[in-house]
């Protein structure tokens, strides 16, 4: 949900229009040629078509990130609870063993967090998404992670917790 740069770029857009329309106005009280006039008019017309564009992109992306919380909420909901108890009991020790090693490596919330996002498989641009920040941040978040951790990647992360199981 953050489209910062977008905004920004809409706003300097709407100062252009509103500059320019002044100056429409003053010039053709003056009586400026039709040709600076046309070119004014243009700058206006393509400010406005850039906000279109720049608004149905912030518009797009939203809807996608709604979509994807939406399936990703709907995959939390929808899971059914294991049958066997010794699962239950194997996902709860694992669970608890996975906490145990991201406060051990030290990880901030934010980084547990995420940690578990990326262990469930997310991409970073989901988990952005969910998290309702930049993938940037996550990218950054999901380096930390993996210093702390002492390992390479992503890859290596998962396979940390996972390896000794198999």
């Amino acid at each position: 949900m953050l489209y910062i740069k977008e905004l920004f770029i809409m706003v300097l857009l709407s100062v252009v229009i509103g500059g320019s329309l002044v100056d429409v106005v003053f010039d053709y009280r003056e009586g400026a040629g039709l040709a600076h006039l046309a070119v004014e008019i243009s700058l206006i017309v393509a400010s406005l078509i850039l906000i279109a564009v720049l608004s149905m992109g912030i518009w797009r992306e939203s809807r996608s990130n709604r979509q994807m919380k939406a399936e990703l909420a709907s995959l939390s909901a929808s899971r059914s609870p294991p049958q066997s108890p010794g699962l239950m009991a194997a996902r709860h020790d694992f669970a608890k063993v996975l906490q145990a090693q991201l406060e051990e490596w030290g990880l901030t919330q934010t980084e547990k967090e995420v940690s578990l996002l990326l262990l469930k498989g997310l991409s970073f641009k989901e988990i952005a998404a969910v998290r309702n920040t930049l993938e940037k941040t996550v990218r950054q978040q999901a380096s930390s992670i993996y210093k702390k951790a002492g390992v390479s990647g992503r890859h290596a992360f998962s396979a940390w917790f996972i390896e000794d199981i198999l």
